[in-house]
């Protein structure tokens, strides 16, 4: 593909809509346990995210299954990632989980980012993230060094005992950092999502890659490991709905709106943004910034 044909290099992964089954227990759990806050709310659905960003909608489905985490899987949400302004906000996010009397969440050093992970009420998975400053990404022939190696908690946690300021919750400048999603087939999302789309593919293993525009460590992941050849859960499951791609005007939403008419794809015209189905049956819409 052409440089030409690359997504903008300011493009984000914004607002994502989950279904969970009880909304009153989850929109508890994020405002208390993750510290966002609720935007709007009604009797079935609430948007959540930081004072300046919403982040995540909850549409309730009263009895729905949670979702599978042991063993076979469907397509759909592998976790959805939060990203903190500073590693000073991460040591207190975890300081603030810890004295709610909660597990030490799971962990990942990626080299470009320190990551903690739990789930949610329903089995979503979540990732509470700081990034290392760029400078220190390591690149090679557009590939971004990434591994996994332990999380330094203690230094998270003596971070938040050095600052003055306590959690209250998610602080200005909190984003949704990426997602990373769970599909049916490697190769095809690749081409969907680098081919059609434009992003970079900056990591890749036969069962995962990383993409991402502007020289991110990656805004979008993928894997096969619980869900290769798999379709969407089926309707009595919680699951994730949709989630947006973002970019920064029209003129570059139009573009990605072109080739993926050109592709012969069904595109769904919403108020502000465009829907299409990724080729695990994952709801994508196409939006930008300001509409």
């Amino acid at each position: 593909m052409s440089k030409t044909m690359r997504i903008h290099p300011a493009t984000r992964v914004t607002r994502l809509a989950l279904t969970v089954s009880d909304l009153a227990r989850s929109v508890s759990f994020y405002q208390d346990l993750i510290g966002l806050r609720a935007l709007e709310q009604d009797e079935r659905s609430a948007t959540l995210g930081a004072p300046d960003e919403p982040m995540l909608t909850l549409i309730e489905q009263p009895g729905a299954s949670p979702w599978p985490r042991d063993g076979r899987s469907y397509a759909g949400l592998y976790h959805f990632a939060i990203l903190l302004p500073t590693r000073t906000d991460l040591g207190r996010w975890l300081d603030h989980w810890l004295r709610q009397d909660m597990p030490l969440p799971g962990q990942g050093d990626h080299f470009v980012s320190e990551a903690l992970y739990l789930e949610d009420p329903d089995g979503h998975g979540i990732e509470v993230y700081r990034d290392r400053p760029r400078d220190e990404w390591e690149w090679n022939d557009g590939q971004v060094k990434m591994g996994v190696e332990p999380v330094d908690i203690r230094g998270l946690l003596e971070e938040a005992q050095r600052s003055a300021d306590p959690w209250t919750g998610a602080p200005v400048g909190t984003t949704l950092g990426h997602i990373h999603l769970q599909v049916s087939d490697i190769t095809e999302t690749a081409r969907f999502y680098s081919e059609i789309l434009g992003f970079d593919i900056v990591a890749r293993m036969p069962s995962a890659l990383f993409m991402s525009a502007g020289g991110y460590h990656h805004h979008i992941g993928a894997n096969i490991w619980h869900s290769r050849n798999a379709g969407p859960a089926p309707p009595d499951h919680v699951n994730l709905q949709h989630y947006t791609i973002d970019l920064p005007d029209i003129a570059s939403r139009d573009e990605v709106v072109h080739r993926l008419e050109a592709a012969g794809l069904e595109l769904r015209e919403l108020d502000d943004r465009f829907s299409v189905s990724d080729p695990s049956g994952i709801r994508v819409d196409v939006g930008c910034r300001g509409s």
